[in-house]
């Protein structure tokens, strides 16, 4: 069958895709009850940003989802959305957004194929496992030809996988290149052969943090699943409201998607909180994946030495040992993560830009830009808490 015979459709809703067609391609290993590799793509994840109206009218993020069907089978679809900023996204655009209007342009809106608000690495283009060449073709061509039917300046797909960022280039996009700080699991057995890999100085600091953070005064305690109740999403709302606040100005997530949290999300969750004289005063939300630990929030209303270390950091290293995974992704930014056993690590992304000047411009921006990101991570990684046979052995 040929290419021409791919029918591209965009769905303003995910209500008008039933989640086994969309999760057959977005998680096809999760069909016999496995843990999806990326919790954050399932039809679960996305509806409850949807149902919540963390995107939406209003938001800036106006879903576009694209699905590739060929003789009236899905063979793939795709998380999009039509910007009307660059916030949430963590690979960041302003300059070109400015840069494109002072020369007279309009910038936004833009499409973004991402998962809302979540710098997490995955497929963004979800063929399904029988077609893969043929889905993510279609996927492209559809999402570069629907920038081009509304005259949009330009298309974005953030933290895509590496293979993503490879066929996606051989197909005419930009590549990017951006870093963020992983925790890798080299088969420990605890966070003692963890620390064993480390630099005295780093090991004896790191003991340091965690005994200050865990003499607090109280309790830490880790939910998921089941033992996730509505006072806990209670207390954690209290909490991402304020870094909400702190940083972004307004929160991106509504109460609301906490809520449908504790019905359709609990299992794909791990919350830690804190406990002290009977109330929660800290807590950090991670997703878990077949083979990572996502770090996504954390909030607290009560300052505490090394607290925040200890319930971002090292309890997402203890989760990860205990449940076999063999990363924790610790969201955006942060070298002060480095000396906490986080590695810097390539993240990818890709881009069309409509304007051939400016898509000249771009190109230009972003090879100057991987090789000094390059640099900066053979840098950091040199500079690393491990010992120094470690860093040659991975070299």
């Amino acid at each position: 069958m040929s290419e021409q015979e791919i029918e591209i459709r965009v769905l303003p809703s995910l209500s008008q895709i039933d989640a086994a067609t969309w999760d057959a391609c977005a998680c096809p290993e999760a069909a016999e009850g496995a843990r999806p590799n990326d919790p954050f793509t399932t039809h679960r994840f996305l509806k409850a940003l949807e149902d919540s109206n963390s995107v939406g009218p209003g938001t800036g993020w106006q879903p576009q989802y694209l699905q590739a069907t060929l003789a009236g089978q899905t063979i793939g679809v795709a998380p999009m959305y039509a910007k009307g900023h660059s916030q949430g996204e963590y690979i960041f655009d302003h300059n070109w957004a400015h840069a494109f209007e002072r020369a007279g342009g309009r910038y936004y809106p833009k499409l973004q194929m991402a998962v809302p608000h979540t710098p997490a690495t995955g497929r963004r283009f979800l063929t399904h496992p029988d077609f893969p060449e043929a889905g993510f073709s279609a996927l492209v061509q559809g999402a570069v030809q629907l920038a081009k039917n509304n005259d949009l300046s330009s298309l974005h797909v953030t933290f895509c996988t590496e293979d993503e960022k490879d066929l996606g280039t051989e197909l005419g996009l930009m590549p990017r290149m951006t870093q963020q700080f992983h925790w890798l699991n080299d088969g420990y057995g605890s966070f003692a052969d963890f620390l064993a890999t480390l630099s005295s100085r780093k090991r004896k600091n790191i003991r340091k943090e965690r005994k200050q953070a865990q003499e607090f005064g109280g309790t830490i305690h880790t939910f998921s699943g089941d033992d996730l109740q509505p006072e806990h999403w209670d207390a954690f709302w209290e909490f991402y409201q304020d870094t909400g606040a702190r940083k972004w100005g307004t929160p991106y997530l509504t109460r609301r998607f906490f809520r449908i949290a504790q019905e359709t999300l609990r299992d794909d969750m791990a919350l830690v909180l804190a406990q002290r004289d009977g109330r929660y005063v800290a807590g950090a939300l991670n997703f878990v994946g077949a083979q990572t630990l996502y770090g996504r929030y954390w909030g607290c209303n009560e300052h505490h030495p090394c607290l925040h270390f200890e319930l971002c950091y090292y309890q997402a290293i203890d989760i990860a040992i205990a449940r076999g995974l063999a990363r924790v992704e610790a969201g955006a930014q942060g070298e002060h993560k480095l000396a906490r056993g986080y590695l810097p690590t390539q993240t990818h992304s890709l881009h069309w830009v409509g304007d051939p000047g400016f898509a000249d411009a771009i190109a230009r921006y972003l090879d100057a830009e991987r090789a000094a990101v390059e640099e900066e991570i053979e840098i950091l990684t040199d500079y690393g808490p491990f010992k120094r046979t470690r860093i040659e052995e991975q070299d």
